[in-house]
């Protein structure tokens, strides 16, 4: 996946320059999908650089989730909450197609730099804003975090076993659903802008964003007053759907709640006499027996070690997995056939791996051309090169600590991602 020339006309999103302002993950997330698919990303930082750089693990001091959320991008330092930097910005926003921001509503409009002021500079700008609670209602000025944001939206109580708290994922799921939202948002907001030469903004609510993902059970309360909750590793509407350890202590989910998907684990469990069981011949029956069904497969995948079990259920074409781990991914097969863990350049480790761009389009397709690297990297250039400051002004609002084309002497270290 990796390839040169990421700003070649064949890249879907060639010519499109976007402003980020935004930090941690949802807004530099939705930033870095635009452009691994050919935008060019300006990243705007503070000196001390994002707060994902003291996130996650490090290697040799560098922050390693910082080298992914952060590739492909330009990486420039301007003090924002400076009326010069503020300054700097409007004249960088003439030459820009988007902007993408998630600080809290209404920091954007105390600077200076809102919707309307921008748009009188760049009529065709879209804005796209990411926030907790959006930009307007009663919670609009609540602080959000992905983590927060998902127990209001719906996703936490149904997240975990049911007689445990509710859980979380070890990742920043809802600030990435918030990201790929926004993603979406920016991109039909550029469609518009084709036909009408109109900008506006894409207001993105991490609450909402995980509500959405709530779809199926929203009727259903409406309707019945049914409030989904949590079930754990199996699904108390679909049987056999559930996870299983086997003897060495492997666990493997087995989908087989479909007629045909039902038959052929029976066939592989060698127990084709279940099929003409009535407890279990059908759907309706299955899920009204589900915890005797989910007992049988439990005691013969229970009896059997990993090798065994996945023999068995191949043989007959069942679907199941094992619970892949990050060690067993590195290792697989098809994760190395369909090029998804490339080893990218990085200026300071050599080359360091990461996801590849997907999805996977066959005549314009996603490439990584660079990790991302240190604070302020690219002032210089982007300043002089792109947007005509002289060197001397860049001289003089580097000493006025506008901004930096040098890493800070000290970053403070530790802290969590949302």
């Amino acid at each position: 996946m990796q390839e040169n020339g990421r700003d070649s006309p064949e890249k879907p999103m060639h010519g499109i320059r976007v402003l980020e302002l935004g930090t941690t993950i949802a807004g530099p997330f939705c930033a870095r999908l635009l452009a691994d698919f050919g935008a060019e990303v300006i990243k705007v930082e503070s000196a001390e650089g994002d707060p994902i750089r003291t996130s996650a693990k490090r290697y040799k001091d560098k922050p390693l989730y910082a080298t992914s959320l952060m590739r492909n991008k330009k990486l420039i330092v301007i003090d924002l909450r400076t009326a010069a930097g503020q300054d700097l910005v409007r004249r960088v926003v003439k030459k820009c197609d988007v902007v993408i921001e998630n600080f809290r509503p209404g920091t954007l409009e105390k600077w200076g730099l809102g919707y309307e002021a921008l748009s009188q500079i760049n009529p065709g700008l879209v804005l796209v804003r990411v926030s907790g609670y959006g930009q307007t209602g009663p919670y609009s000025q609540r602080p959000g975090y992905g983590v927060v944001c998902e127990a209001v939206g719906g996703l936490r109580h149904v997240t975990g076993d049911a007689d445990r708290p509710p859980a979380r994922a070890n990742i920043a799921l809802t600030d990435c659903i918030t990201g790929l939202y926004a993603a979406f948002g920016t991109m039909m907001a550029l469609r518009h802008r084709e036909r009408t030469g109109e900008g506006q903004v894409v207001d993105t609510a991490l609450y909402e964003c995980a509500f959405s993902f709530m779809e199926a059970h929203i009727a259903a309360y409406e309707k019945t007053g049914y409030v989904v909750g949590r079930e754990g590793a199996g699904h108390t509407g679909s049987v056999v759907n559930n996870l299983f350890q086997t003897r060495d202590g492997h666990y493997v989910h087995v989908q087989g709640s479909q007629t045909n998907s039902f038959r052929r684990l029976c066939l592989a469990m060698g127990r084709p006499d279940i099929l003409d069981d009535p407890r279990f011949n059908t759907r309706l029956e299955r899920v009204k027996n589900g915890d005797e069904m989910d007992g049988m497969v439990a005691a013969w995948i229970g009896a059997r070690d990993y090798e065994a079990v996945e023999k068995a259920l191949s043989a007959e074409d069942v679907v199941f997995t094992r619970i892949y781990t990050m060690a067993d991914i590195f290792r697989d097969p098809h994760f190395k056939a369909r090029g998804m863990i490339p080893s990218i350049p990085d200026e300071e480790l050599g080359t360091v791996a990461m996801a590849a761009p997907v999805p996977r389009l066959t005549r314009t397709p996603g490439a990584i051309h660079k990790s991302g690297g240190r604070i302020g990297r690219d002032t210089f250039e982007v300043l002089h090169d792109m947007f005509g400051l002289s060197a001397g002004e860049i001289e003089q609002l580097e000493h006025d600590g506008i901004i930096s084309t040098k890493p800070p002497a000290a970053v403070k270290r530790g802290g969590k991602s949302s």
